[in-house]
């Protein structure tokens, strides 16, 4: 049996290898065998503001004082914030300030606790 990936543009498990490229039948989508192998490597690694990794769910506090744009709040220096969720885009962590709400942050103003 095969163990060629399936296609990225379908998801058929009928693809088959032509030369240096791999062809789908179903959809005739074609691809270099490199561009497969290194697909697996996309996994984006979010580091707080000393180098440790975050994941979903860790506890950080803020390093520094944040103004809230729009508004006369601050997010002071030591704040903790339980919970929180990583995405992709400038501000990489999604989560709820406790007496402010939620809020988007940037890693670099964060530390893991």
């Amino acid at each position: 049996m095969s163990t060629l990936p399936p296609c990225p543009a379908c998801n058929s498990v009928y693809t088959y290898e032509d030369g240096t490229q791999l062809v789908c039948p179903e959809c005739a989508h074609e691809w270099s065998a490199s561009d497969s192998e290194a697909a697996g490597d996309d996994v984006k690694v979010i580091k707080d503001s000393v180098g440790n990794v975050l994941q979903d769910g860790d506890t950080i506090t803020v390093i520094k004082d944040l103004k809230i744009k729009g508004s006369s709040l601050v997010v002071k220096v030591g704040t903790k914030v339980k919970g929180i969720r990583l995405v992709d885009g400038d501000h990489d962590i999604d989560c709820r300030i406790d007496g402010i709400g939620a809020m988007k942050l940037k890693s670099e103003f964060v530390r893991k606790v």
